[in-house]
């Protein structure tokens, strides 16, 4: 989700009335591409649920600054004299976030009931 969609939906329109993506931000799009190689990580580690739950966290973290920066963005846009448009694309990362942790959830648990089992043995 973080590796596609920030380059289709718009983050915000600046003054003159531009669209402005991800791929018009550096910053920004490092981020994505960092989150989404977080991501692909965590999917190829799934036999050590460990590694994957402190990735997941890792692409949390980085979620979480992303989030910061457009809000920082944001605050700045709206003090501005001309109405300026935020777009949807900033809640990208809100969902990120959301997801990440209903999956670092779902591995707590597939590790306690594995643990379970092992001291029934």
């Amino acid at each position: 989700m973080a590796g596609v969609l920030p380059f289709w939906l718009q983050l915000w329109s600046d003054i003159k009335g531009n669209a402005i993506f991800a791929k018009n931000e550096i910053f920004v799009s490092l981020a994505f591409y960092g989150s989404t190689v977080l991501a692909a990580m965590a999917i190829v580690l799934y036999r050590k649920r460990q590694n994957q739950f402190v990735t997941n966290r890792l692409n949390m973290i980085l979620n979480l600054c992303l989030l910061g920066f457009f809000v920082y963005r944001s605050l700045n846009l709206s003090g501005e004299t001309e109405v300026l448009e935020k777009g949807i694309g900033m809640l990208i990362p809100v969902f990120s976030i959301v997801f990440l942790v209903l999956a670092n959830r779902a591995i707590k648990k597939d590790e306690d009931l594995v643990k379970s089992v092992d001291r029934l043995r």
